[in-house]
């Protein structure tokens, strides 16, 4: 039986029809488990046919005259060819003015900052805090691979909260639109999960004070200290995930 973990990769092809049949079926039994990933996953298909939607009316236009293969050949053939600066800018100027238009829309619409890092936090939550199979890619028993594992990607500590009432359950590497990203997973005594996730920030947010946010059910707390973003959620009430946030906060500083 296979056990991998289902990917964001995994998410992202089952949604563009690119798994191979086995994966596929894999990735559709987990959706089926997990009705909230199922509904993100949707969403990205959404995305998609709407794409294709404002690109259909282009593609159904016909093709003008000057743009003719045979009258272009014909014209090439009269003329000096241009410089090799000249195609380059015209192809520059092609794809990226072809690419800026496709995604404005998504990318007017994606918040940036704390807020993005707050709703890469609460999908995180959403996505891995309900799986009792594969919440992490590493397990808090390999406690010296994963400090190694994390250092070695984003020069982090892995906070301690033991203190704070939540045992480490271990972690994982989450990709992010504005990077990859460390994921923490904890637990108490009564088997609730909280799940820090941390990662750079743009040269616009590289010091934020902390603040209260609620994302997709799930409520935490955001903040930057040099250039590092922290994002703490959980289904907990605020006022228990606080001294919790604020613990995570003393480590860093500690650093």
């Amino acid at each position: 039986m296979n056990n991998r973990p289902i990917t964001e990769d995994d998410l992202h092809a089952y949604a563009d029809d690119a798994l191979e049949p086995e994966r596929r079926a894999e990735v559709g039994s987990y959706l089926a488990d997990h009705p909230d990933v199922a509904k993100r996953v949707a969403g990205f298909a959404d995305q998609r046919e709407l794409i294709r939607a404002a690109l259909a009316p282009i593609a159904d236009e016909p093709l003008p005259a000057e743009l003719n293969l045979s009258r272009m050949i014909e014209s090439q053939r009269r003329r000096p060819a241009p410089a090799w600066w000249a195609i380059a800018a015209m192809l520059l100027l092609s794809v990226g003015g072809l690419g800026g238009w496709i995604v404005r829309g998504s990318l007017e619409a994606s918040p940036g900052g704390l807020a993005a890092l707050a709703q890469e936090a609460a999908y995180s939550y959403n996505v891995y805090a309900p799986d009792r199979v594969h919440p992490v890619e590493m397990r808090a028993s390999d406690a010296a691979q994963l400090v190694q594992w994390v250092s070695s990607r984003l020069n982090r500590p892995v906070p301690d909260l033991a203190s704070s009432g939540y045992r480490l359950m271990g972690g994982r590497l989450v990709a992010t639109q504005h990077g990859p990203a460390a994921m923490f997973m904890y637990d108490d005594d009564h088997g609730d999960r909280v799940v820090m996730l941390t990662r750079p920030m743009s040269s616009a947010d590289q010091n934020a004070p902390m603040t209260a946010r609620s994302d997709g059910g799930a409520t935490g707390f955001t903040w930057a200290d040099n250039g590092i973003g922290y994002s703490l959620v959980g289904e907990a009430p605020a006022e228990t995930l606080r001294p919790v946030a604020n613990e995570v906060r003393r480590q860093a500083h500690a650093i």
